[in-house]
């Protein structure tokens, strides 16, 4: 009689088993056909997504593709971020940099609007 239930409980282990090892295995080829998630958005947040690209015209100066590159660089205003990103910055002191900030792009503005009004007249 022991040896009887012994081989059934081997019996009943092993299809437990193979159910797991068929499940285990159904699991892992699902998982094959799962798209991989491509990071679309920074990682840190130091890090950003910069893409900044020039054409440089065939016989161009080196000199001048340079300066468009770099001007494209200001004008992507990544490196203002790096710069703030570089210490910590507690929200009170980014709120006054902000404030700061709008108030010297305002100021710029309103020297644009009078240039261009000067002009005209």
């Amino acid at each position: 009689t022991f040896k009887i239930l012994f081989i059934e409980t081997m019996a009943r282990l092993s299809t437990l088993f193979v159910a797991l090892v068929a499940a285990i295995a159904t699991l892992s080829n699902v998982m094959a056909f799962v798209p991989v998630n491509t990071r679309s958005v920074p990682a840190s947040s130091t890090e950003l997504a910069v893409n900044i690209k020039i054409q440089v015209g065939e016989g161009e100066p080196i000199e001048s593709a340079l300066r468009r590159f770099k001007r494209e660089v200001n004008k992507s205003g990544h490196l203002m971020d790096l710069r703030h990103k570089r210490y910590f910055e507690n929200s009170q002191d980014r709120k006054k940099r902000k404030i700061v900030q709008a108030r010297n792009r305002k100021r710029l503005e309103r020297m644009q609007k009078r240039r261009m009004q000067q002009q005209r007249s």
